[in-house]
C-alpha cells in the first residue's frame, strides 16, 4: 500500500489559508492536516507529530508549509520549526507567508529572463518596504543589480534597507518618494522598475516611464484599480511598451502559482528541503531554464 502524502499546514493567521489548501491538493499533497492561529511555542510538539510517526526512509512523504498573512511571524515559525528536527528525522518545509516568496521570485526570474545578466543594472522597487518588496530587492541585489528601494516614508525606507542587508548579506540604497517631483532622481539611470506597492495605488503615471532613456523592464505588482504603474495592463507578460517590457501582477502571478505547485510537489521528494525564498528561486529557475 503506498503511503499517502502529507501536508502540515502551520499558518499564523487564525484561520488557515483556503487558497494554499487548494493548491496544496492541486500540487499532489493526499492530505493537508491544517492548523491555524500558530505560535512559536507551538510548532515543536506539531512538528514532533510529523518526525516520529513515519521511519526514517519514509519521511520524505510528509512536509511542512508555513503560511499566513504575517511574514515576519512565518519566519520565526520557520527558524523554530528547523531548529527542532534533527538526522535522521528531519522532514522538508517551506515557506510562502502571504505569497510573498513565490511572488517575489517569479517576479524576479521574470525579470532574469528578460535581461540576463543584472550585475551592474540599477533597479527601483517602489513600495518596496513590504515583504514581496523586500525579497525582491534582496533577490536582485544577489544578482548584482543596483538596487533602490523606496518608501513614501524616509524612516521605513531605511528600516527595509538594513533588513535586506542583512537578510541577504547584499548591499542595497534606500530613497523617500513620497511624490511624483522625487521619481526622475530616484528612476535616473534605471533598467529596471517594479512596484510592490499598497493594492490601488497609482505609483507612477505613463508619462513617466513610457519616455525614459534607461528603462528596459517595468513590473507591477498591484492588481487592484488603480494600478501601480499607470499603462502596464494586468495580463502583461513581456509586452513590450514603448521600448518596455512589461509584466502586470497577472502576469507574473500565473507564473507564481506555477511555481508554488511544484515547490509544493519537491517537498515530498526528499526529507531535507528547506525552501525560502532562494532556494525557490532556484526552483524558479529550472523551470525556465531551456530543456537540453
Amino acid at each position: 500500500m503506498l503511503m499517502r502524502k502529507l501536508l502540515l499546514q502551520l499558518d499564523s493567521s487564525r484561520l488557515p489559508s483556503v487558497f494554499d489548501q487548494v493548491v496544496a491538493y492541486d500540487a499532489g499533497a493526499d492530505v493537508v492536516m491544517s492548523y491555524g492561529g500558530v505560535a512559536e511555542a507551538d510548532v515543536r510538539d506539531l512538528i514532533y507529530g510529523c518526525l516520529f510517526t513515519r521511519g526514517p526512509k519514509d519521511l520524505h512523504n510528509t512536509a511542512v508549509w508555513i503560511g499566513g498573512s504575517n511574514m515576519a511571524a512565518g519566519e520565526q515559525l520557520l527558524a523554530v520549526a528547523v531548529d527542532v528536527m534533527f538526522p535522521p528525522f528531519r522532514v522538508s518545509i517551506m515557506l510562502d507567508s502571504n505569497g510573498s516568496n513565490t511572488t517575489a521570485v517569479a517576479a524576479v526570474v521574470k525579470i532574469e529572463q528578460t535581461l540576463g545578466d543584472l550585475k551592474g543594472k540599477k533597479a527601483v522597487v517602489l513600495g518596496g518596504t513590504g515583504p514581496v518588496g523586500q525579497r525582491v530587492a534582496g533577490l536582485l541585489a544577489k544578482d548584482g543589480a543596483l538596487v533602490t528601494l523606496s518608501s513614501r516614508r524616509a524612516e521605513q525606507a531605511e528600516k527595509a534597507r538594513q533588513f535586506v542587508n542583512a537578510r541577504f548579506n547584499v548591499r542595497i540604497d534606500c530613497a523617500t518618494y513620497a511624490d511624483a517631483s522625487q521619481l526622475a532622481q530616484i528612476l535616473d539611470g534605471a533598467t529596471i522598475m517594479l512596484n510592490a506597492g499598497a493594492a490601488g495605488i497609482q505609483m507612477v503615471a505613463k508619462a513617466a516611464w513610457t519616455k525614459h532613456k534607461t528603462l528596459k523592464v517595468a513590473v507591477d505588482l498591484n492588481a487592484v484599480p488603480p494600478l501601480g504603474l499607470e499603462g502596464v495592463e494586468l495580463n502583461d507578460a513581456g509586452v513590450v511598451r514603448d521600448g518596455v517590457t512589461t509584466f502586470g501582477a497577472f502576469g507574473v502571478g500565473n507564473f507564481k502559482t506555477k511555481l508554488h505547485k511544484e515547490c509544493i510537489g519537491r517537498l515530498f521528494t526528499r526529507n531535507d528541503l528547506v525552501l525560502d525564498a532562494e532556494a525557490i528561486a532556484d526552483v524558479a529557475r529550472e523551470l525556465v531554464a531551456p530543456k537540453s
